[in-house]
């Protein structure tokens, strides 16, 4: 018996199939005319790039723009042979805009011609800028428990459109991270879903999961706001917007990387807030901050902070610049990038290969600075333009990336600096990691175990100063939530260790010594060690033991 012919199967079936080969026509013709070519029905339109050309001239010319990054115009053109064409090119050159010509599918320019009908309901925006909306915010934030909030608030925006969907959940992203003080946002597409996880107070934490669609739509929204090329998806970008949140102003740095299944997004959130913080409130300890007030004050020499990435380097360093910023001083910075911007202080970025740490660093002495900050010490060249720097008369700020303040000096060493120079140059070598803060209405004090006890005793051991243990070392404290949703942890605290250096130190470096032995030197010095820090703040209720256990080294 014949099966009936679904005639609607069939249509769907073939309309399917043209519409492929109008994709693929469209891709070898860009080639035969040297354009690049697009496929704008998964891509995400800047209706301020779509105002550029009226709709009239983009009807005739068969041409319209869909990307606008300052004065770069990204234009969709269906007929390259188009009469009408030159002229509207013509026209957009004497406004003074920069062309990128993609040639795209019939099907492609008529989803872009038929966005002008939005542009009558749409508010012109910022380049490069994204509004949160105040309501949003404080819908979430002001809730009782914001993640499961916000999780309401993302599926809800599942039944609008498209258009709609892709902003509506993208101001809901930013609002639930600023809620939630993530300090990062992750898209991680996988197969069949793209999950969304935010980094707060350190940890990873999986939130959510997209579409296909949403995510494509979303990763054009991005790239759209961050200034990079919607066609490239095989290799890596980077790029940055900014968000208007109240009456402040946040910058997010964004970082794209190829994957298996779509490209993996990272957004890191740059509050200006986070570096207004005084170093009196970082958590570095009495005796040392005592120390440092002293220290930073010198006219030359050098202070090095050192731990691995997201341990807090650039916020401390920061806090010091602030507390010595004064108008007869002169600060100059170069970092890799300005993550933040602070007044009365001149800031240089690294360029590829023409504005390196040690080109820049060349040119900032001749800039007659008091104070310099160097992002980062990472190699040979710079190593010895800092140590110049620093015996020359300026007071040199930087990072180091090692695992404790005595593994400062071999890591210089490695780098080609002189032992013989470290007496003078460097006067404070410092290392640091932050660790969870207890939620004070989310903690409970329990007693320490024997093992506890005793593993305690051997870290304090080695310390000089003695009156620093604590008289009592009985019970510490650990996080009791009070939901599923709550960890017992709100915010960090940094954990805290420093060399100072000395005329004993100076001869001990000179022959190189390994860390250990570095160490042990610094060790009568009688300022506490990072494990030290830890333990007392766990004992203090600041933070707790397993925190402390799983961020730094302890002797067994």
């Amino acid at each position: 018996m014949d099966l009936p012919f679904d005639t609607e199967h069939e249509k769907t079936k073939l309309a399917q199939v043209r519409e492929h080969e109008e994709e693929d026509i469209a891709q070898i013709l860009s080639e035969k005319y040297s354009m690049s070519y697009i496929d704008l029905s998964l891509k995400e339109v800047d209706v301020d790039a779509l105002r550029v050309v009226p709709e009239e001239v983009a009807h005739t010319a068969e041409a319209a723009a869909f990307m606008k990054a300052a004065k770069v115009l990204s234009l969709a053109i269906h007929n390259p042979n188009n009469t009408a064409l030159p002229k509207l090119l013509e026209d957009l050159a004497e406004r003074g805009f920069e062309i990128q010509k993609y040639l795209v599918s019939r099907k492609s320019l008529d989803k872009l011609l038929a966005r002008y009908s939005d542009l009558t309901t749409t508010t012109q925006s910022k380049p490069g800028v994204f509004v949160v909306a105040p309501e949003i915010l404080a819908n979430i934030s002001q809730a009782a428990e914001p993640r499961k909030k916000l999780l309401q608030e993302l599926e809800s925006t599942a039944a609008l459109k498209a258009l709609e969907r892709v902003s509506r959940t993208f101001e809901l992203v930013l609002a639930g991270a600023f809620a939630l003080r993530a300090s990062d946002i992750h898209f991680e597409p996988s197969e069949g879903k793209t999950v969304l996880r935010l980094r707060i107070d350190g940890l990873l934490s999986e939130l959510y999961s997209f579409d296909a669609q949403t995510y494509h739509l979303l990763n054009s929204r991005i790239k759209l706001l961050s200034g990079m090329k919607l066609n490239v998806t095989n290799r890596a970008q980077d790029g940055r917007f900014s968000i208007e949140k109240g009456t402040s102003q946040i910058e997010m740095r964004v970082s794209f990387i190829p994957g298996n299944f779509g490209e993996s997004i990272v957004m890191r959130i740059l509050d200006p807030e986070a570096t207004k913080v005084s170093y009196k409130e970082l958590g570095i300890p009495p005796k040392l901050l005592a120390r440092l007030e002293t220290e930073i004050r010198r006219p030359n020499g050098m202070l090095l902070t050192t731990g691995p990435t997201g341990s807090g380097k650039t916020t401390t360093l920061y806090s010091f610049l602030r507390e010595i910023h004064s108008p007869e001083i002169k600060i100059i910075t170069i970092e890799d990038p300005v993550e933040y911007h602070l007044d009365g202080i001149v800031q240089t970025q690294v360029s590829g290969e023409t504005y390196t740490f040690a080109e820049g660093l060349k040119s900032i002495v001749r800039q007659d600075p008091d104070i310099i900050m160097v992002g980062e010490i990472r190699d040979q060249e710079t190593t010895n333009i800092a140590i110049q720097a620093a015996l020359t008369g300026h007071f040199v700020f930087s990072t180091l990336h090692t695992n404790n303040a005595a593994g400062t000096f071999p890591r210089l060493v490695d780098l080609g600096a002189d032992p013989k120079s470290f007496g003078s140059a460097v006067t404070v070598s410092m290392a640091q990691r932050l660790v969870r803060k207890l939620d004070p209405n989310q903690k409970k004090e329990r007693p320490l175990t024997a093992d506890e006890k005793q593993m305690i005793a051997k870290v304090f051991e080695p310390l000089a100063d003695k009156t620093l243990i604590p008289e009592k070392i009985e019970t510490v404290w650990e996080p009791a939530p009070t939901s599923e949703a709550e960890t017992g942890y709100k915010g960090r605290v940094g954990l805290y260790e420093a060399i100072f250096m000395d005329d004993e130190l100076a001869n001990f470096l000179r022959e190189n010594p390994p860390e250990n032995e570095i160490a042990k030197a610094a060790a009568k010095q009688g300022y506490l060690t990072m494990a030290q820090d830890g333990i007392i703040k766990a004992l203090n209720g600041d933070t707790s033991l397993s925190e402390v256990l799983s961020t730094v080294d302890i002797p067994r």
